[in-house]
């Protein structure tokens, strides 16, 4: 072989084995890129990146949470709760996050919808151990509903996943469970019952979904409220409490209880003495408003009062059935230690073409400013007792809270935010908002908008000039090192 060959030879060799080197080490950059990697958020608003709050939840985590994505890609905040999983998966090794689509992986989709216990669409289920918690949709972002009037939809205009996630969390990582006691023996709607319209087993459900137990209570059988009770439930009796009924629920609440009362209309049960102690007014009445109703037998509240109870509600829309008025007392009386006596705030309320009907046998009922109270009247409120505000000790507070109907949560009639108002009441009993502190983080609108015309520059840019450069120039070299 000649000379020249040889060395063409030896040179082929050496570019052979410098590329398989090169190949060599990429493959060995990118393993260790893969085993060994950092994150990082670029992204202005920092969308991205966990809270402290969120990350000394994920550090103290002690067993593995399954996380079932069931959102449809089309959905708006799809990306967004997609990527913030994707975060919370790479700061801890327990959090396992799976996404099925339950358009186009139909087996899989029923299979985990059956294992989980899935019921409706577009939800996140965290399990850990066996605890579940399912987040919504609807708790993801914040609206803004004035578009809605132009014939628009409503804008985002913030996103809550963190705040949703990390809550999910935080409650299926508790030890112990909360223990929700539903009074009986009264006529209340019972939880057991699936009866349309009159039971409440739908929204038993949705507690024990909430990570806590539920259990029926009867007064007579025991001469007190149970000392594992962490908030009593009750929901529309129909017959007269005893006195020593009345006193065992008295302490109940002495004690730092914690009393969630769903009473209706043109129904006496000796609670309205009760609740005036505490500072709220029932009178015999029924709440009407020509402005909120289809029918004229329901109320619907689409505004709320400011309350930690009603924080989650904006824009969002209850509907209650012929409620009664529950308003609190003006004024402070007795005087006395500010601890001692117990705040009373409205929560939700007809508009000012409502009003007070008070004599429900009028057909059809009309406001007479005689006997009746103009708009807005109270149909919701809450009390608390505890320490003074600005002063920071550790006293668990009384709290209750009265909703003028027990209809709304009932089987079949849950529509709207009534489901929504109902735990959100009975969370803030609980004081489950200790991650409510994690804010929400603004949705930024930056689109690039461009006319048809700059479009297709773009496009002939992207896939014809900036490709043909290189090219053009390796053509160039070729040319010149041929002549």
């Amino acid at each position: 072989m000649e000379p020249g060959a040889w060395r063409r030879a030896l040179l082929r060799a050496n570019t052979l084995l410098a590329l398989a080197l090169a190949a060599v080490l990429a493959l060995m950059v990118n393993y260790l890129a893969y085993r060994h990697y950092a994150r990082a958020d670029w992204s202005r608003s920092g969308s991205n990146t966990l809270s402290e709050k969120t990350r000394g939840l994920l550090d103290g985590l002690t067993g593995a949470v399954e996380v079932v994505v069931f959102l449809q890609p089309g959905q708006e905040v799809f990306e967004d709760a997609v990527h913030l999983l994707d975060e919370y998966e790479a700061a801890s090794p327990l959090i396992h996050v799976e996404r099925v689509d339950p358009d186009r992986d139909l087996a899989r989709t029923e299979e985990l919808m059956r294992r989980y216990e899935v019921t409706e669409a577009n939800v996140i289920v965290f399990d850990g151990g066996g605890r579940r918690k399912y987040v919504r949709m609807a708790e993801l972002a914040d609206y803004d509903y004035e578009p809605v009037q132009m014939g628009e939809a409503p804008r985002r205009v913030s996103f809550k996943g963190e705040q949703a996630f990390s809550s999910a969390l935080y409650s299926i990582t508790q030890a112990s469970q909360p223990v929700v006691y539903f009074l009986q023996g009264h006529g209340e709607r019972d939880i057991e019952s699936f009866e349309r319209g009159a039971g409440y087993s739908a929204i038993a459900e949705l507690v024990r979904r909430d990570h806590a137990e539920v259990k029926p209570l009867v007064l007579g059988r025991t001469p007190a409220v149970p000392d594992d009770a962490s908030a009593v439930v009750v929901a529309g009796p129909q017959k007269a409490f005893s006195a020593a009924e009345l006193d065992v629920l008295g302490d109940y609440l002495e004690r730092q209880g914690r009393l969630l009362l769903l009473l209706d209309a043109a129904t006496a049960t000796g609670l309205e003495s009760l609740c005036e102690k505490w500072g709220l007014r029932l009178v015999n009445d029924v709440v009407l408003d020509a402005t909120r109703t289809l029918t004229g037998r329901e109320l619907f509240i689409t505004e709320y009062e400011p309350h930690p109870v009603t924080a989650k509600l904006n824009g969002l829309s209850t509907v209650l059935y012929l409620p009664r008025s529950v308003e609190p007392i003006e004024g402070e009386e007795g005087g006395g230690d500010p601890a001692d006596r117990p705040a009373a705030a409205p929560l939700a309320s007809c508009s000012e073409s409502g009003w007070a009907e008070t004599d429900s046998l009028q057909s059809p009922m009309r406001y007479d400013p005689e006997r009746d109270r103009p708009g807005p009247v109270p149909v919701a409120a809450a009390v608390e007792k505890g320490p003074v505000p600005g002063i920071d000790v550790q006293i668990r507070p009384t709290r209750l809270v009265v909703i003028g109907d027990s209809d709304f949560a009932a089987n079949g009639v849950m529509t709207g935010a009534n489901e929504d108002l109902f735990l959100s009441a009975l969370n803030w009993l609980l004081e489950r908002d200790e991650l409510l502190g994690i804010a929400a983080k603004p949705v930024e609108d930056n689109r690039l908008l461009m006319t048809q015309r700059q479009l297709r520059g773009l496009f002939w840019a992207v896939v014809g000039v900036i490709p043909a450069l290189p090219a053009l120039l390796g053509v160039l070299v070729w040319w010149r090192r041929r002549t």
